[in-house]
């Protein structure tokens, strides 16, 4: 992988994201939320109003809701906001992208993108998350990777399709009108029964456009994966470890 990231075509990343467009509710069941120390971290310089971009169904935006902040969540599919307004009904929902939110200028104190950089153009989405920041307001990037560095997790994510996003000394460049980032990694565990780990895989973008002898290769492999070769029991709970990284940076 190189080393600041993937470098999709962009035909192919917004091929890849379109997969995004829907499924929202069983993205929202499978999907690893955020711990606590990732979250308050973001929140150390006291904001009050953020915008949530690339909210999806508002697994970090929930977040931003208990610690008390009035949060706008920004996202280009009606499902996934759907599923996000039926669970947090006080939220502002605006269908539009990282790259043109389509919210007023200098209007919230953080923007956060959790799990969704490597969707964006990343100058472009900088640009515009420096125009709807007040001045000093700030920017957090946060994804989660599950730790390959153990070699069972490594080869289930191959099965999956879900490597690494970005290399452990990936710095993102957030653009000229931010400050120097700020970088926290926090390691915890999702419980998951195996059952929901095939659901895990058939949420990534890969599964979703695959075709279907393609899809039931995948499902088929990580059966044998966690059943044989593991020896977990049909519905047994499994940890996965999971890496947080978070980046934050000031508005200059």
């Amino acid at each position: 992988m190189p080393r600041g990231g993937p470098r999709l075509h962009v035909t192919r990343r917004i091929h890849l994201a379109g997969g995004y467009l829907n499924g929202g509710e069983q993205y929202d069941r499978v999907r690893p939320g955020y711990p606590a120390e990732s979250v308050d971290w973001v929140l150390a310089a006291g904001a009050l109003t953020a915008a949530d971009v690339g909210a999806g169904t508002g697994l970090f935006t929930a977040e931003l809701v208990k610690r008390g902040l009035d949060v706008t969540a920004v996202d280009p599919s009606h499902d996934m906001l759907d599923v996000l307004r039926s669970k947090l009904p006080q939220v502002t929902t605006v269908v539009g992208t990282a790259e043109s939110t389509g919210l007023a200028t200098a209007s919230v104190q953080l923007v956060s993108i959790a799990q969704a950089w490597h969707w964006l153009d990343p100058a472009a989405a900088a640009r515009e998350s420096a125009r709807i920041l007040v001045p000093g307001g700030s920017i957090a990037l946060l994804w989660n990777q599950l730790d390959v560095s153990l070699p069972w997790v490594h080869r289930l994510s191959r099965i999956m399709h879900a490597g690494d996003v970005y290399r452990p000394d990936h710095r993102p460049t957030i653009g000229q009108n931010f400050g120097p980032p700020e970088h926290l990694s926090n390691r915890w565990t999702q419980t998951l029964i195996t059952a929901d780990i095939v659901e895990l895989a058939k949420s990534r973008s890969y599964y979703r456009r695959a075709t279907p002898a393609i899809r039931a290769k995948v499902e088929a492999n990580l059966d044998w994966y966690l059943h044989e070769h593991l020896g977990f029991i049909p519905e047994a709970a499994v940890e996965l470890p999971y890496f947080t990284h978070v980046w934050r940076a000031s508005r200059t």
